[in-house]
């Protein structure tokens, strides 16, 4: 794996020199834009809006309208805006893991430690495993100031991206009638159900069935045949009665 980002991670007067790899990686298959008459390759250009030219990577760069004026901003100005949290993540307390809202969350590095960091990596690792707390810091990545967690997981210090408060949107505006009156015998079957379907939380048993279906559709298309693939049937309820559904679900369920 190649590193995405070096720098330090700051545990009070502790600094770990450390690496960043990417923990996740896409399942999706990596489809071509093609032009349906002859099958060719689409290329987009970065093209000038002015004199519609196409416009070299190395000539590229970034800028704000401001006052209808664009202020362009070069790599320095960037690394001036943060310095402490261009190659530090200072981790500024300590938090519950169990607190934090999954919604939070975007994606996540594994953190490895240099050769001088070893010691002091495994001490906040192990802290992290005891404690079962994780740390909250701040560091910036691709010119972009990221709020993370850094928790244990699996052995390995683990950094998580999550979002500021202000990226999650107020759920005020949904429209939910919460007056809505249950009888206490719907209630008491729709807890049974779910504790009939509770078990211990396994990723490993979910698979990306879509994208296996997708592939095989590909090769056999290449071969100039259709695979069949088998498709879902939507369960239909005998009853539109709310408690006839749940007993319903529950008797299958236990058959």
């Amino acid at each position: 794996m190649r590193s995405i980002w070096n720098g330090t991670i700051s545990f009070g007067l502790v600094s770990i020199p450390i690496k960043l790899y990417s923990a996740v990686q896409e399942s999706s298959l990596d489809l071509d834009m093609l032009d349906s008459r002859d099958s060719s390759n689409i290329h987009f250009m970065r093209v000038n809006a002015k004199t519609k030219e196409e416009v070299p990577y190395d000539k590229i760069v970034k800028g704000y309208k401001l006052n209808d004026e664009y202020v362009v901003l070069d790599e320095h100005d960037f690394e001036e805006a943060s310095p402490e949290k261009s190659k530090t993540i200072d981790i500024e307390n300590f938090v519950k893991v169990a607190d934090i809202n999954p919604m939070l969350f975007e994606t996540s590095y594994y953190a490895e430690a240099t050769k001088q960091g070893q010691k002091a990596y495994i001490l906040l690792l192990e802290a992290l495993k005891k404690s079962k707390m994780a740390g909250l810091g701040q560091f910036v990545l691709r010119q972009r100031e990221h709020l993370c967690v850094i928790y244990e997981q699996n052995s390995v210090i683990t950094i998580s991206r999550i979002r500021f408060a202000h990226e999650i949107r107020d759920s005020s505006e949904i429209n939910i009638d919460h007056e809505t009156s249950l009888s206490k015998k719907e209630m008491d079957v729709a807890m049974a159900l779910i504790k009939q379907y509770s078990t211990d939380f396994d990723i490993e048993q979910y698979k990306d069935t879509y994208t296996d279906d997708l592939l095989k559709i590909i090769k056999a298309k290449a071969k100039g045949k259709r695979p069949t693939i088998k498709k879902l049937t939507p369960q239909k309820p005998k009853s539109d009665d709310l408690y006839e559904q749940l007993m319903e679900s529950l008797n299958k369920k236990g058959a």
